[in-house]
Parts: structure tokens; sequence; C-alpha cells
């Protein structure tokens, strides 16, 4: 009877030592995937306020532009995809897409130098090159949070507790894929002297 008592207690004991691994391990997953949603949320606040200017940016080019209708296609598709993405990993590949039209949007400016008399556009540009800094600090911010989620949720016995409370790894990085362009650069420096012509490759006609 003394044995079997000392034995229920051990139980008890065991069952408590363990519960409370499990009940830490737990609570700390879920603040854990808190910090993966709270850096989302941060992540989503810059994404929209760059997407709130981009209409205006492309109408000030338009003015200057008008024949460059492709490249606005494409603006307007990725901003609408970004604008309906209703999860991080479908939003992240909508602002891929952004990031590439918004490039070759970029690279269509640096051919219109008198855009630099537009004052609507100087401001527009200003705003999007500070919104680009927030969204690569954001972005690196989210992308730390989900590898410490990840990290912690596939140690042992983490990984035990993980499966027995639903916790499951989390995908949705911000990824740059191999020979991918690097993020948009927003910088219109219209100082730089314009490039020479190259020299005309017909001969010059022979002197009587």
């Amino acid at each position: 009877m003394k044995a079997l008592l000392i034995f229920i207690v051990i139980l008890l004991i065991l069952a408590f030592v363990l519960g409370g691994a499990y009940f830490t391990r737990r609570n700390q997953m879920a603040i854990k995937k808190e910090a993966v949603n709270a850096a989302w949320a941060q992540v989503d606040v810059v994404l929209q306020r760059r997407a709130d200017l981009i209409p205006n940016l492309v109408e000030t080019v338009k003015g200057y532009a008008q024949q460059e209708q492709a490249v606005y296609g494409e603006i307007a598709a990725a901003r609408a995809a970004l604008v309906g993405a209703k999860t991080p990993a479908d939003k992240i590949a909508a602002n891929g897409q952004l990031d590439s039209a918004l490039g070759r949007l970029l690279v269509i400016v640096e051919n219109y130098p008198q855009l630099k008399s537009n004052e609507n556009f100087m401001r527009l540009q200003d705003e999007l090159a500070g919104t680009e800094n927030r969204i690569a600090v954001e972005r690196r911010r989210y992308n730390e949070a989900v590898q410490d989620y990840n990290t912690y949720i596939a140690l042992f016995p983490n990984s035990l507790v993980a499966g027995m409370a639903g916790f499951t790894r989390n995908d949705a990085y911000f990824k740059t894929d191999e020979g991918a362009r690097q993020a948009p650069k927003v910088n219109f420096d219209f100082n730089k002297p314009a490039t020479a012509p190259a020299p005309s490759q017909t001969p010059a006609p022979a002197h009587p």
C-alpha cells in the first residue's frame, strides 16, 4: 500500500512537471506567433501606404509619358492584386509583382527629366522613397520574427508540443529569388549631366 502511494505521488509529480513544461512551451509559442502577427501588421501598413501613393505617382508620370500604357497596366494589375490579397503569402507574392512593375516605371521616369519641374511629382517621389525605406525595415523585422518562431517550434521537445498544440511552420517569408532585381531605389537625380550621344557611324564624305 505504501509503495502504491509512493508510485502515485511520483506519477503526480511527473504529470505536474511535464504539464508545466508543456504549457510553458505552448505559451511561448503563442507569444512568438503573436510577434509574427504584429510584425506582419506593420508590414501591411507600409505596403498599403505605398499602394495609396502609386496611383497619384502614375497619373503624374502619365502627363509626360502617356504612351507607356503597358507599364501602367502592369502597375494597376499588381496593385489590385496587392490590395485584394487576403493572406500574407498572397500579399508577399503581389508585392513582388508590384516591385517589378514599379522598377520599370522608374526607368521610364529617368527618360523624362522635365518631371523635375513638377512639384507634385517631387513630393510624391520623396514620400515613396521614405515608404520604400520603411518597407525594407519592417520586412526585415517580419522575417526575423518568422524565423524565430519557426526555429523555436522545430527544436526538440518543442516540436512535440507544437504538434499537439497545433502550431505549424510559417513559410510566408519575404524572399529574393536568385537573379531577381533588388528592391526599387527611388532616386531621381536629374542633376547628372546628360549622356553625350554616340558618335555617328556614317563615314564622313571624302573631300575632293
